[in-house]
């Protein structure tokens, strides 16, 4: 007799061993789900589970495909299995898998000229396939907008254009040079592939010249800055760098330099009519944007969306300036670069957007400005409407020479860009200062009639020999209008009535190390000379003994007189303190540095108060401020245009 059981487990044995099939089920976190759908060889360093299904289809696998790229690619282009958008899409994945690999090896090999041109060619392989899938596949890519893989691809196009052009301007950069002709276009040639592009997209201040060096914007990492900005989309974020030191001054005779930083973005573009023209083609066109005039492009009648980083330019440029440094030796007399005030544009002028002057405070320099450039940069309304102009300045220098200088600054920058003054950039500025740039600021949206030259007269016992003498002299800095382009002004935690922090011992210490420079002086000591009858005796001080730090005091006989000019009808100014002294009244409050009392003004738009010492304007709350106004300034003017 058989016995039923054991024949029954020896019969489904067989069939289990024989390849009948089972299916179980089981769960996922979702953390790895996302990771199984959205990883591929750029985020894991694995092919992406779409290129991974598209071997299968094909009959092969990640582990054998990486055993012979090549052949694998081979695979994938004779198979009549898989539809254009996955064949393209897999064998650019591919691409960009050798071409990573290719950069390891490279660690190990730096030397290996073969390997590199391999690198480069693999990475314009990978953006080629990722173009043809992107631009000539059935479907167009807002059919796919809300699909993984187009992201993907978008990005292996992105970074391939990105190796590709940082590498080939490394590798080439001088047969560049010589090949850039009267029309900025040019020719480069290495087996098999030939680029040819232009410059011409891009607004560069630099005559036409290619950069030092082309940095990409995805590798760079900053401190102090809280957030980067940038517009996802199509291209590579580049930073051209076209100086070694920002405040080593190009040309001395003029006060205006534009980033020597710019952010740029480069696609590459590959011609052809179809799929296999495409691909069978090896010449690349290079164009370059700036961002921050294009925010589309259009290929073969699609408008897409262009990439962008707002962020790494400007944070380089503060990386690589040595202000620091510099802005500490300015105060005392010691700067070698820096005697005059100088206007930094942050990006190429562009003269449909307004401007915003921004003017840091004592011993301090652009830097004061980090994150409220950014900010203002990472806001899509503001970055299209205003481009921010920086000025740096020598602040050992008294105020009244400082705010003549920096308005002649300013006007010669103005009339150099805008000769006819009636582009937008001219017109409705906004004044941004702190501390002692707030005082400026203020000064710069003044009129002083003769109020300022009837206290120097009523002070001093002047015969009327030396009065004609001492006004020639004297005018330019005690006699001025307000500036016709700002119509608006932000002053941050600025002592216009002065500071008794100017007469404490530090200070005092401080303010005796300064060193005016030569010409300053001479000027300095002539006004004094007229002022000091040689013939009396007077209890005042030389005048030819004054500087910044003297200025800002609430005892100086300029900041106190001047504090009462009136402020232009046509501005509407803001003010934002600090408060670093709770449980004080705020008639009585302080920043720790400024007085509240010194830093209100009658008649502001605004005010805002913020818990915080004198660098105010890096606290959050005192940026969304300004944010706010500037957003308030855009509407007036738009409101206007329209009554």
């Amino acid at each position: 007799m058989f016995n039923f059981p054991r024949l029954a487990i020896a019969t489904l044995l067989a069939l289990s061993v024989s390849g009948c099939a089972m299916v179980s089920v089981g769960s996922v976190s979702s953390e790895d789900y996302l990771s199984a759908r959205r990883g591929d060889v750029l985020t894991t360093g694995k092919l992406s589970a779409s290129a991974r299904t598209a071997l299968q289809v094909v009959g092969t696998d990640e582990a054998r495909c990486n055993t012979n790229i090549s052949e694998c690619r081979k695979v994938l282009i004779a198979s009549i299995g898989l539809s254009d958008e996955q064949r393209l899409s897999t064998i650019s994945e591919l691409w960009l898998q050798e071409a990573l690999q290719n950069e390891e090896a490279q660690k190990l090999e730096p030397a290996n000229d073969a390997l590199k041109a391999a690198t480069l060619s693999a990475y314009l392989e990978s953006a080629k396939h990722a173009y043809a899938y992107l631009f000539f596949t059935s479907r167009t890519p807002d059919l796919r907008a809300l699909e993984d893989r187009q992201a993907q691809v978008r990005d292996y196009y992105n970074f391939s254009t990105q190796q590709a052009v940082v590498g080939l301007f490394n590798r080439y950069r001088d047969q560049l040079e010589k090949s850039v002709s009267e029309e900025k276009t040019y020719l480069l040639q290495f087996d098999p592939w030939q680029v040819s592009g232009s410059t011409a997209g891009i607004s560069l201040s630099h005559k036409g010249q290619l950069p030092n060096e082309l940095v990409a914007a995805s590798s760079l990492t900053f401190k102090g800055l809280r957030n980067q900005y940038r517009r996802d989309g199509l291209g590579a974020e580049l930073v051209a760098v076209f100086a070694d030191s920002v405040v080593k001054q190009e040309d001395e005779n003029k006060p205006w330099s534009e980033t020597p930083f710019p952010s740029i973005t480069v696609m590459l573009r590959f011609p052809g009519n179809s799929i296999e023209s495409i691909l069978e083609g090896r010449r690349v066109e290079l164009q370059g944007f700036d961002p921050h005039r294009n925010s589309s492009v259009d290929v073969r009648g699609i408008r897409v969306p262009l990439a962008a980083n707002f962020t790494s330019g400007y944070g380089l440029w503060l990386a690589r300036s040595g202000f620091a440094q510099e802005s500490l030796l300015s105060l005392i007399g010691r700067s070698e670069t820096l005697d005059k005030p100088r206007i930094y544009l942050m990006q190429p002028f562009d003269p449909n957007r307004r401007v915003i002057l921004m003017l840091h405070g004592l011993a301090s320099s652009p830097e004061a400005w980090v994150n409220v450039a950014n900010e203002v940069l990472g806001d899509e309304q503001l970055r299209q409407n205003y481009q921010i102009w920086q000025v740096y300045y020598p602040t050992n220098l008294p105020l009244p020479f400082n705010n003549r200088e920096i308005r002649e600054a300013v006007n010669a920058t103005l009339r150099n860009f805008d000769p006819q003054g009636n582009r937008r950039a001219s017109k409705d500025m906004v004044l941004i200062g702190h501390s002692m740039g707030g005082v400026l600021a203020r000064l710069m949206v003044s009129n002083s009639g003769d109020q300022l030259w009837e206290s120097v007269l009523d002070r001093y016992n002047i015969s009327a020999q030396r009065e004609k003498k001492l006004r020639q002299k004297i005018e330019p800095y005690v006699i001025f209008k307000a500036m016709p382009q700002p119509t608006r002004a932000i002053f941050i935690a600025a002592p216009h009535r002065g500071t008794p922090y100017a007469e404490n011992r530090f200070a005092r210490f401080v303010s005796g190390l300064i060193r005016l420079p030569a010409t300053v002086l001479s000027r300095v000591t002539e006004i004094g000379q007229l002022l000091v009858n040689p013939d009396e005796a007077s209890d005042e001080p030389l005048v030819g003994s004054i500087n910044s730090i003297k200025n800002l005091s609430d005892q100086d006989p300029f900041v106190r007189e001047s504090s009462k000019l009136p402020i232009s009808d046509k501005v509407s100014y803001h003010s934002i303190m600090g408060n670093d002294t709770p449980g004080v009244i705020l008639e009585a409050s302080s920043d720790g540095v400024v007085p509240y009392a010194s830093a209100k003004l009658e008649g502001a738009a605004s005010e805002l108060v913020v818990n915080s010492w004198h660098s105010v304007q890096e606290k959050p709350e005192a940026i969304v401020e300004i944010r706010r106004i500037l957003h308030e300034h855009l509407n007036s003017l738009q409101q206007g245009s329209q009554q």
